[in-house]
């Protein structure tokens, strides 16, 4: 009888050790803590709109403590409705995931309206953002968006599907889509700029401009 308890005992223990040591420590939780990569879509709930979501950068700083180090992120995000809306917010949390949720929490609610063309920009327009300096241009059909991977989520997200972009200053991503954001900020139509100063608009030009 003693045997036979303390086999039963041996089991037990050893299959309580199979549960601690097996897959509720394993990869399943770490594996959430890792978000999107920069220039994924995040995979949050938009809110019920048709809103797409890019995460531009992800950075990770470390602060050194007695014990080892405490790691923190931030996460710069971009959201646009692709119809000329777009906003940017920069979250800031202990996990990947936590960052990327409040970045875009901030993005729609700094959403603004963009003045476009089509599928293009009204005008050539110059912006810059302390080091950043960003140049856009409108381009024919076709010709696609022309950017780098920064300012080209930026205009995805906003809906320019032909563009010519040049950065001329800092490649500090969040100093350039300040500056996309800035030089979108400042586009006017013709309708728009008539209007400001009080001219009509004359049928055969804004047939035109459409």
């Amino acid at each position: 009888m003693a045997e036979n308890n303390a086999g039963n005992r041996g089991g037990d223990r050893s299959a309580g050790g199979g549960n601690r040591g097996g897959g509720n420590r394993g990869g399943n939780n770490r594996g959430n803590r890792r978000g999107p990569r920069p220039g994924e879509d995040s995979g949050f709930d938009k809110g019920g709109e048709d809103l797409t979501e890019k995460v531009v950068f992800i950075n990770r700083s470390a602060k050194v403590v007695k014990g080892g180090r405490r790691f923190s992120f931030s996460a710069l995000v971009v959201t646009g409705d692709r119809r000329g809306k777009v906003g940017v917010g920069l979250g800031k949390g202990n996990e990947v995931a936590d960052a990327i949720r409040k970045g875009g929490e901030s993005a729609r609610r700094n959403m603004e309206v963009v003045s476009l063309l089509e599928t293009t920009i009204p005008h050539e327009i110059y912006s810059t953002f302390c080091g950043a300096k960003i140049l856009l241009r409108p381009a024919s059909p076709g010709t696609g968006v022309i950017a780098g991977k920064t300012v080209r989520a930026v205009l995805d997200a906003v809906g320019v599907k032909n563009v010519l972009t040049k950065s001329l200053g800092s490649k500090n991503p969040a100093n350039v889509v300040k500056a996309t954001i800035s030089a979108l900020r400042r586009l006017r139509r013709r309708e728009q700029i008539y209007q400001d100063r009080g001219i009509p608009v004359r049928q055969s030009e804004t047939q035109a401009a459409a």
